[in-house]
């Protein structure tokens, strides 16, 4: 086992442990924090993958906007404050079995797809990414501008209602 493996091995386990905290914490601020810890190993892993476009993308996007929005969004409402419901073991359960049926079919569908490796040549580096964005995909590119200045406007219709 070299250095590389043993690095994304860790970065495979600081995107799980954020993962299982962010959906098993009882307090919602602990569960956005644990959501950007899952996000950041999700960007680690584009790193690893070579594709440094995405994981910029996903630090700026997802970590730098649509998480701190949310977390702007928790801060701001009073439901933080209220008593917690207690948790019953049977919907506990009900959500395991139903995660792990998914979990067996999406394997299920993995290992039996054929994956075809790409004959197609050409460069695919972070300049080449942003010109495809910025000419033939404005599409996509103008959607994503659109979550993000819905998150704002969300935010600042959140922050000023009145307290009541």
């Amino acid at each position: 086992m070299n250095l590389m493996d043993v690095i994304f091995m860790g970065v495979v386990a600081i995107t799980l442990i954020g993962g299982i905290l962010a959906v098993s914490l009882r307090n919602v601020f602990y569960n956005a924090l644990s959501l950007i810890l899952c996000l950041f190993g999700v960007a680690c892993l584009f790193i690893y993958l070579n594709s440094e476009f995405l994981a910029i993308m996903e630090v700026i996007i997802y970590i730098g906007a649509i998480s701190i929005a949310i977390i702007f969004a928790i801060m701001l409402s009073q439901p933080a404050l209220l008593q917690h419901e207690k948790r019953e073991p049977k919907k506990i359960f009900k959500a395991f079995l139903a995660s792990a049926l998914l979990l067996i079919g999406l394997v299920k569908i993995i290992r039996h797809t054929a994956w075809p490796i790409s004959s197609v040549e050409g460069d695919y580096g972070v300049r080449a990414i942003g010109k495809t964005l910025l000419t033939t995909q404005v599409l996509g590119f103008e959607a994503v501008s659109l979550v993000l200045l819905v998150a704002i406007i969300g935010a600042l219709v959140i922050s000023s209602k009145e307290t009541r």
